[in-house]
């Protein structure tokens, strides 16, 4: 019964690709009795005003029985487009500021598609400090340099920071951080400064900003040490910012950008671009699925090239000699044990040896530290050099009472932070930690550099680009400054005792046997923050169908995550899960290696893999643990991580 209905959606949804109207014809869909999306006549659109458009997009982002479109189902509305029927927008880029644009322009009504290499969050968006801020060192810049446009990049950041927060809840939530002061002068100087902090973000102020003794600091941060360089420490100032799960955030936006209707498809590839012989302008994409092979068209009216650190790679696609708009810098983090920092209150470091900040902050139960900030080369899997986690260590170690030790460093991994700088620029003076949005082929419009704080608004300027570029007529405006991603709308704080109540979690014995276990608060916590009002739906299948076990032992994350993400995430691959769905390999390399024959288990039950396939995704996922140094996995020579082979292994 239920697979007629899908097989009815199937049929509603090609006929709706083959109408000029998709985008406009998804957005009115409703999920019916068994979460199968149903279309209604795509002529009534016309009739219905904006406001009940964009009503019906929200009504169906906060449903929380509604079915994610399958990927064979996205692949083949990308392979639906035409010369005489192209998409509007085709996005190259899966990570937040792609997935960004794709929801933007698809809740304004356009026909949207999007492409990624590997995985939603796969490059930089899930290698970040886990901070959404405006800057607090950006804004010390601005006063020192009278620079209007660093304060400017302040103003809109701490904008967007408290956007980002309310549009995902459950995913990201005010962080206190305290910055340690062994000198008067810098009680006064950091207690004026962080006040400025909090006037430039007016209305959307988080918290105020205090000062707190130094008595008061040691009962609030028991690791902090209470000397630092033959000082006595004076006491701290305390300020806010935000922190996220990023990407399990930049996954969210996928999905929410496809219930908006776009054809979003992670591991596919734009390996060519197809232009316009008489005006060369390019009018689609050859796409390749990594997962098939499978090679096809995609037209679209205009492309947004949001590839991050490789967006160089994508422009050069079109012209080999394009100028060089990425300046390339790593930026590398570590994971410690809990008890480095209290829950709830982060350390800021506001001045190491040369000159840089470093954060160390509580993280899903852990504690991440850093971040460095040096040259590097584009790479799809940046590995960290073990003089950035030395230097991380050294930075921290001085304002701890603990002994910070290399073996505690249960992850440790890089990222590369695409710093942007304007192609038409004469000099390098113009490299900026703001976004640029440039059309410099026509039909290609690329969006770079920025934050992950200022996805949204780099999203918006991107699509009106693209509006302007391709001559686009969306339904309406930008929609996505009060649009909540998919588990946020209605999301309680408290739903976790729901959970902890009316759950139990069937686990399966070594025997074979099914036997209840208790839905512990510290799970119920994960399955609230991580999957907002859609954590019954994962906590009804770990009781339903014998999936409740816990993938490593001391972390919260159980099998039915697995199966969950595979059927309503578009998780693809073992490293799918346990770097984006789940963030395992962040948190601790060893435990993920040890729970990723598991998680390879479930991925092959829901996907049908074979033995051959397996094997590979075991092999791949090891592959992948191998470039987070652990300290138990990390062998080095000379500074270089070298893999040595223990005898007997």
């Amino acid at each position: 019964k239920i697979s007629k209905k899908q097989q009815n959606f199937q049929e509603s949804m090609a006929t709706a690709t083959r109408l000029r109207g998709f985008g406009a014809a998804a957005m009115v869909a409703v999920v019916g009795t068994y979460g199968v999306m149903k279309l209604r006549d795509p002529i009534l659109i016309a009739e219905n005003d904006k406001g009940n458009m964009i009503m019906d997009v929200k009504k169906r982002i906060a449903d929380t029985n509604m079915v994610i479109p399958s990927r064979q189902f996205q692949e083949n509305a990308l392979m639906g487009s035409s010369i005489k029927n192209p998409l509007d927008v085709l996005v190259v880029g899966g990570g937040a500021t792609g997935c960004g644009v794709a929801l933007d322009a698809a809740a304004r009504g356009l026909r949207v598609g999007l492409v990624e290499r590997e995985d939603f969050s796969s490059g930089t968006s899930s290698r970040s400090t886990k901070l959404i801020h405006g800057g607090v060192r950006y804004l010390e810049k601005a006063f020192f340099n009278f620079d209007y446009g660093q304060l400017k990049l302040v103003f809109h950041a701490l904008e967007e920071r408290k956007q980002v927060i309310q549009n995902a809840p459950h995913l990201c939530h005010a962080l206190p951080c305290m910055t340690p002061c062994f000198d008067w002068f810098d009680v006064v100087y950091y207690w004026i400064g962080l006040k400025m902090y909090d006037l430039v973000a007016g209305r959307k102020l988080l918290h105020l900003s205090r000062y707190y003794s130094a008595k008061e600091s040691v009962e609030l941060f028991p690791t902090l040490a209470n000397k630092g360089n033959d000082k006595s420490l004076k006491g701290t100032v305390v300020y806010y910012d935000g922190q996220m799960n990023d990407a399990r955030l930049n996954v969210g936006l996928a999905c929410t950008a496809a219930l908006a209707g776009a054809a979003v498809l992670n591991h596919a590839e734009a390996v060519s671009f197809v232009k316009d012989e008489a005006s060369e302008r390019i009018i689609g994409a050859k796409i390749r699925d990594n997962l098939s092979g499978k090679e096809f068209v995609t037209y679209a009216k205009v492309v947004v090239n949001a590839a991050g650190p490789f967006c160089d790679s994508v422009r050069k696609m079109v012209d080999k000699d394009a100028p060089t708009m990425i300046c390339p810098s790593s930026g590398v983090h570590i994971v410690l044990p809990d008890y480095y920092s209290p829950e709830g209150m982060g350390l800021i470091v506001p001045k190491t040896k040369d000159g840089r900040v470093v954060f160390m902050l509580p993280w899903l139960g852990r504690t991440v530290a850093g971040t460095t900030d040096s040259n590097t080369e584009i790479t799809m899997l940046p590995e960290p050099h073990e003089d950035e986690i030395q230097f991380i260590l050294d930075a921290i170690s001085d304002y701890l009472n603990v002994k910070v030790r290399r073996e505690d460093v249960l992850s440790a991994w890089s990222g590369i932070r695409p710093l942007a700088m304007d192609p038409k620029a004469k000099n390098t003076e113009s490299i900026s930690r703001d976004h640029v949005v440039c059309e410099d082929y026509p039909g290609l419009v690329t969006i770079t550099g920025g934050k992950w704080t200022t996805y949204r608004s780099m999203a918006e300027d991107a699509v009106d680009a693209a509006i302007k570029s391709g001559k686009l007529t969306p339904t309406n405006g930008c929609m996505t400054q009060n649009l909540q991603i998919v588990g946020g709308d209605g999301f309680d704080p408290a739903s976790f005792t729901v959970l902890a109540q009316q759950y139990v979690r069937m686990k399966k014995s070594y025997g074979g046997k099914v036997v209840p276990g208790v839905m512990d608060s510290s799970v119920a916590k994960h399955l609230a923050h991580a999957y907002g009002t859609l954590a019954k739906r994962v906590a009804t299948i770990a009781q339903d169908e014998g999936l409740g076990k816990r993938l490593a032992h001391g972390y919260p994350y159980l099998e039915a995550e697995v199966a969950y993400c595979a059927r309503q995430e578009y998780c693809e691959s073992a490293v799918d899960f346990i770097a984006r769905r789940c963030r395992l390999a962040f948190l601790d390399t060893d435990a993920a290696g040890r729970a990723l024959p598991r998680i390879v288990q479930i991925l092959a039950a829901e996907h049908k893999w074979d033995k051959s396939r397996q094997k590979q995704e075991l092999q791949k996922g090891n592959e992948f643990l191998e470039t987070f140094k652990s300290s138990k996995n990390a062998q080095f020579h000379d500074g270089k991580h070298t893999k040595v082979e223990v005898e007997g292994a």
